[in-house]
């Protein structure tokens, strides 16, 4: 009895997490005068996903998201990680430093978006994916920093002091023996990161324009006088989620080791 309750809840379980997106999946494979039928799959047709790219110009603000969410990661991973490991090893500004690092991320975006609009327009990259990919790095910084803190504390030092004794410097300690060793926390905070600017709104709302707009904008914009274009906002949703899934699935071990790496020294 105590299996069958186990093996329940975990059907259960699989079934609250697979059934939205497998009805979003649905909702974009049927026609939009079908998308709230109660029907599991009253007809087929592909109108939604032609209707995006034809009409709508989803591919060139996917190509927007893509430009920005790997522009973002590649531009706050390096800092990052200096950071994270001034952190780590050097206890660079003591505690105080690291709550201060903490503290930026419990800022509600709504009080920064009107400063980084203001720092934007002031510099003339208002509407612009290198104004976004700037102002997603400086978000996903202090997220990114905490995560690589943790996972370069899991590298044991005296590695360090080993290359150190064979006349290695500091930088070249990191640079040699503990990046190559925290690749797979790398990778998830690569992967995390690029998942944060991936579905960031806000800040993409007010801070690009007609010609660089992101996926989250463009699906926003579905939303008309009419009414919720459901059955486009679900092919947009499937599509949005592919990188992700295709991200996991290649990096999957290296996220494993990252989002372990360090609980067990």
């Amino acid at each position: 009895m105590r299996k069958f309750g186990l093996h329940f809840g975990l059907i259960l379980a699989c079934v609250v997490v697979l059934l939205p997106p497998l009805w979003a999946l649905r909702t974009s494979l049927v026609p939009e005068s079908m998308s709230y039928s109660t029907e599991i799959f009253p007809a087929f047709t592909l109108d939604n996903y032609t209707g995006l790219f034809a009409k709508n110009r989803f591919g060139t603000f996917y190509v927007n998201s893509l430009i920005v969410a790997l522009g973002s990661v590649i531009v706050a991973l390096p800092f990052a990680a200096c950071t994270g490991y001034a952190f780590a090893r050097f206890r660079t500004g003591g505690r105080f430093a690291r709550f201060a690092v903490l503290a930026t991320q419990m800022l509600p975006p709504v009080a920064l978006v009107l400063p980084a609009f203001a720092l934007l327009r002031g510099a003339g990259l208002t509407n612009s994916l290198p104004g976004l990919i700037l102002v997603y790095s400086a978000l996903n910084l202090p997220f990114l920093t905490w995560i690589l803190m943790g996972f370069f504390e899991g590298v044991p030092v005296d590695m360090e002091w080993a290359a150190m004794t064979d006349g290695a410097t500091a930088w070249g300690a990191f640079w040699r023996i503990v990046l190559p060793i925290s690749l797979p926390g790398l990778a998830a905070a690569g992967v995390l990161g690029f998942i944060l600017s991936w579905n960031e709104f806000l800040f993409a709302l007010v801070l690009s324009g007609p010609q660089t707009a992101t996926i989250p904008v463009s699906l926003a914009a579905l939303q008309t006088s009419n009414g919720v274009q459901i059955a486009k906002v679900s092919a947009g949703v499937v599509l949005a989620i592919l990188p992700l899934v295709i991200a996991s699935r290649f990096i999957q071990r290296f996220i494993i080791q990252g989002l372990t790496f360090g609980g067990v020294k």
